[in-house]
């Protein structure tokens, strides 16, 4: 399994702190939140991983991270998105990288608190198909909505007006190696985006898509400056990525 983080967009919701920087740079607590990412992905044996970043700042996650023998990596790539297309056309960009192997990515601005070491065990599980990451929210119109029946999922509805559940997706997902395929046939959606919701939505009509819902806090950093302060305090309050309790 291979990892990709998706580090580019504006930051424009994190306006002026983000005018001289990516997002992605800014401090948590005690680190920068692109670390946070990639440790999640080391603590389930990646030790491939490629950052997708876009916008003005790309060069500085190179002099930050290097060639990622900080986290013990094998391998550390770097690909640029040239314009916002969205998280489904940022993952194409990865398909050589990924050569043929299963994917687990992760947004970079997600936070989480435990590990996803269970969920790995169950994606190598399935016979084929994705699983998602999902938690429960207090605004889960801001989010794609999961809803479930059966222990199975139902539908997936991206920022609906009126969510029908508050368990949403949270930016990291596992798939295998026909996500491309599936990226590649996607129609861009009203907001001119090839969405992750409908690479997902895929698998689901497909019926090989599956779910865990973490465990312990969740943070999404980028979503607001009310979120941004919320997830300094989680850290600094609980930690993160955390292998054991």
């Amino acid at each position: 399994m291979k990892g990709v983080i998706l580090v580019g967009g504006s930051g424009s919701r994190l306006d002026p702190l983000t005018r001289v920087t990516n997002k992605h740079l800014l401090p948590i607590y005690d680190k920068p939140m692109v670390f946070y990412p990639i440790q999640a992905l080391v603590n389930v044996g990646i030790t491939d991983i490629m950052i997708v970043t876009g916008g003005n700042n790309a060069g500085d996650f190179l002099r930050l991270l290097g060639n990622g023998s900080d986290f013990g990596l094998k391998r550390l790539h770097y690909t640029y998105q040239d314009r916002p297309a969205g998280i489904a056309h940022a993952l194409g960009l990865a398909r050589d990288f990924a050569e043929g192997d299963s994917l687990l990515l992760m947004l970079g601005d997600n936070i989480i608190e435990r590990n996803l070491l269970a969920a790995r065990r169950n994606f190598d599980a399935q016979a084929q198909g994705a699983r998602v990451i999902l938690t429960r929210v207090e605004n889960p119109s801001s989010y794609g909505v999961v809803e479930i029946e059966d222990n199975r999922i139902t539908a997936i509805t991206e920022k609906p007006d009126a969510p029908k559940s508050n368990l949403v997706q949270t930016g990291i997902y596992f798939y295998d190696e026909r996500v491309f395929e599936i990226v590649a046939n996607l129609k861009p959606s009203g907001r001119g985006e090839l969405e992750i919701t409908d690479v997902n939505n895929y698998y689901l009509h497909e019926g090989s898509l599956e779910y865990d819902v973490l465990e312990g806090f969740w943070a999404d950093c980028g979503e607001s400056f009310e979120s941004y302060l919320d997830s300094q305090n989680l850290v600094a309050r609980h930690g993160a990525n955390k292998l054991s309790e």
